[in-house]
């Protein structure tokens, strides 16, 4: 019989981390538990403590929310949100287009005390790239990228610390497609290793090297993925492209002598391309697939996409990437009919699992494969979560006020409003909680909260939201620790609604 294992005590705990005697990351492991168990609990509820509404579009990142396009910062770690800092008022020049929140690691020492505080990287309408204090919204860096290119978009390859900065994408004009001149060059990339801020090199992505269809390119798991019109995915090396094609290599603040002294990162050089493709670098992957969508995770590695066929529409096939064989039960198809379609991703809690998503039911799935067996990996159903639904044809029958029997002429859709709904699902990675937006009701319906176990699916909690979900405006909802915020999209208007954690009143 195995040895029961002590349970210990937050006055153990605090005991303990005041000697010394618990390391940093057995302590934080600690401490979400007895969160965990705290939230869980009857006697505490999460209570609507704030509400703001704005103009322009509303943002939250790991407990900020941010107001008039990341001027505004409003810190969620007390009992009500409070400004963190407002930044000066920016021209149109300088209007910020996008911005990334930045964690510095905690595993390695960087050169500047302020690499290890987190920052939030702003990109601004005149081509600036700014590194701000999340904290105090402090400019602790500034880059100018190019006098020549417009940069407009942000992105992440977590898993390279890097970011790039896309290009708009450059399109003939009227008379040039009259006169039948062709424009090469579809956009700019600007990739960045974070911890430091350092540049890496800017590619020019032209149909020349890539082919005449190419539409757009993204940076992820350090590959380069490239989508065609004619509804395929291409995937490149990025550690390739580096080594083969980058012709210099660039530091910030260096001054280039092959641009007459002038300094990298700063107006009015920027930076220079230094990536010169001379072909087409080789495919590592390539796949036709709907929307040019296709998502690369699991363990060993897998793929999820839909082929771009009719009869293929609503299906979601996952194959092994080694051999692109169709798992067995690889093809997931809900048969959903709804106006919101299904979703289907790998599970962000990284165990390689599959979360599916629809109006009724929620399927995470696992992938089962035998090494060297020569078999094809088998998808399987971890756990599965429904909603509560009254499907008795009765249910088609109502009696009006007068008492004349009414009956439907048709079914109603899966994610009609009368039912029970699922409408959103995000992962709480440090409770291991997911929580299930489920809503019900026409017109401004009510929504709650479900608190899931990530490991069984086993319902947990039920937490009410006070304000009404029209389900014909734009949602989010995050739900962080001892804090859920609701931002909803009315019209022209937004309103952000704060729920923190409190102890119920008897």
């Amino acid at each position: 019989m195995a040895p029961c294992r002590r349970r210990t005590s937050s006055t153990e705990l605090l005991s303990l981390r005041s000697t010394g005697s618990l390391q940093a990351g057995t302590l934080s492991r600690l401490n979400m538990r007895i969160l965990r168990g705290v939230i869980l609990q009857d006697s505490r509820n999460f209570i609507k403590v704030w509400s703001k509404t704005s103009k322009s579009s509303i943002a939250y990142e790991n407990g900020k929310i941010y107001f008039e396009n990341y001027q505004n910062c409003y810190s969620c770690v007390h009992s009500q949100p409070q400004v963190l800092y407002k930044l000066p008022k920016r021209s149109k020049l300088e209007k910020i287009e996008d911005a990334l929140l930045c964690q510095s690691p905690l595993d390695r020492a960087l050169t500047s005390p302020s690499d290890h505080k987190p920052s939030l990287l702003v990109l601004t309408a005149n081509n600036f790239l700014y590194r701000l204090s999340a904290e105090t919204g402090e400019e602790l860096q500034r880059v100018y990228l190019s006098p020549h290119h417009k940069f407009r978009y942000l992105g992440w390859d977590v898993s390279q610390e890097i970011f790039y900065v896309k290009s708009i994408q450059n399109k003939a004009t009227s008379l040039a497609r009259q006169a039948g001149i062709t424009q090469d060059t579809l956009m700019h990339l600007a990739i960045f290793h974070v911890f430091p801020l350092q540049i890496v090199g800017i590619m020019e992505i032209s149909k020349k090297v890539f082919g005449n269809g190419v539409t757009d390119v993204v940076l992820s798991q350090g590959v380069l993925a490239v989508s065609y019109s004619s509804k395929s995915v291409k995937l490149y090396s990025f550690e390739h492209i580096v080594n083969k094609y980058m012709t210099k290599k660039f530091a910030l603040g260096q001054k280039s002598s092959l641009h007459g002294g002038k300094t990298v990162g700063e107006a009015p050089l920027g930076i220079p391309v230094n990536i010169h493709f001379s072909d087409c670098p080789p495919v590592l992957f390539e796949v036709s697939c709907s929307d040019n969508s296709v998502q690369i995770g699991g363990y060993p590695w897998h793929y999820i996409y839909t082929p771009p066929h009719k009869y293929h529409k609503g299906t979601h096939h996952i194959c092994s990437l080694v051999d692109s064989v169709l798992a067995t039960n690889g093809i997931q198809d809900m048969k959903c009919c709804s106006l919101e379609t299904d979703w289907i991703s790998f599970h962000p809690d990284d165990s390689g699992r599959i979360i599916h998503v629809g109006p009724s039911t929620i399927n995470v799935l696992k992938i089962l494969t035998e090494l060297n067996s020569g078999l094809p990996s088998e998808v399987v159903e971890d756990f599965s979560i429904s909603t509560h639904r009254n499907n008795n044809a009765a249910s088609q029958v109502s009696v009006t006020s007068s008492g004349r029997t009414v009956k439907r002429r048709f079914d109603l859709l899966d994610d009609d409003p009368e039912h029970e709904t699922f409408r959103m699902v995000e992962y709480e990675d440090e409770l291991d909680l997911l929580a299930v937006v489920v809503t019900e009701g026409e017109g401004e319906g009510r929504a709650e909260v479900r608190l899931h176990d990530n490991k069984s699916g086993k319902l947990l909690r039920k937490l009410h939201l006070v304000e009404p979900w029209d389900e014909t405006f734009r949602h989010e909802l995050f739900f962080d620790k001892d804090t859920i915020v609701h931002i909803e999209q009315k019209n022209n208007n937004f309103c952000c609604h704060v729920y923190k954690l409190q102890a119920t009143r008897k």
